[in-house]
């Protein structure tokens, strides 16, 4: 399971609406496994489909904050951000947070 969150630490609130993009590195480049917006309380509980084959692999969550920021009449210096992450148990939950603000972002595994 890969899961997000996404906290607007400058408004000190969950980022509603942020666009989310997971894909998975294979030989020849990426493949998207899935794709969401985070809920009212800035999560994304279903990036991955029920019937997705889970593997280990180095996967990507790419978050459109330029959108997200455009929708609250701001303007964020980076148009998306992309996380890239390696999974070795896929039976295992992965928790990627981001927490962001018009001018930076951090990230790190949840749980």
């Amino acid at each position: 399971m890969i899961t997000t969150h996404v906290l607007d630490t400058a408004l000190g609130r969950p980022a509603a609406g942020v666009g989310v993009l997971l894909d998975l590195q294979v030989p020849d480049g990426w493949v998207r496994l899935g794709s969401g917006a985070t809920d009212d309380d800035g999560r994304l509980r279903d990036l991955l489909p029920a019937d997705t084959d889970r593997r280990a692999g180095v996967y990507r969550l790419t978050f459109d904050t330029g959108g997200y920021f455009s929708s609250c009449g701001d303007a964020g210096f980076y148009p998306s951000v992309a996380v890239e992450f390696e999974v070795a148990d896929p039976t295992s939950h992965h928790h990627v947070p981001l927490l962001l603000s018009p001018y930076g972002y951090s990230t790190y595994r949840g749980s």
